[in-house]
């Protein structure tokens, strides 16, 4: 399914809180980002991990599985982020064959939704 125009989820969000991993190593290369994009695609970054997302919309959720690099090392998964009551979005992201993570980002304020 693609994103419809009332999606409030695409656009930039910053992550800003985990439960396996501080603040310090979320932004150890960059500033950790969640990306979702209209066009059933997305990005993440955060500690040593860059990947690709393939996305799937409902609409208070998104969907995906994701391939990326973690410290050079080619990892993949599955997850899910999802609108909360106070704006903020809960990322539920796992490893394939992995650790399991809650994470917690906020819009960035550059950003616009649909």
């Amino acid at each position: 399914m693609t994103a419809s125009a009332g999606c409030p989820l695409i656009g930039r969000w910053r992550i800003v809180e985990a439960d396996l991993w501080d603040r310090s190593y979320l932004d150890l290369v960059a500033p950790a980002t969640l990306v979702l994009g209209a066009g059933n695609h997305g990005e993440i970054a955060f500690g040593a991990l860059q990947a690709s997302l393939d996305l799937g919309y409902s609409p208070s959720m998104v969907s995906f599985t994701w391939t990326g690099f973690d410290e050079m090392d080619e990892v993949n998964g599955d997850g899910h982020a999802e609108l909360l009551d106070n704006g903020f979005i809960e990322i539920t992201f796992a490893y394939h064959n992995g650790d399991e993570a809650i994470l917690k980002a906020k819009r960035e304020t550059s950003s616009t939704a649909c």
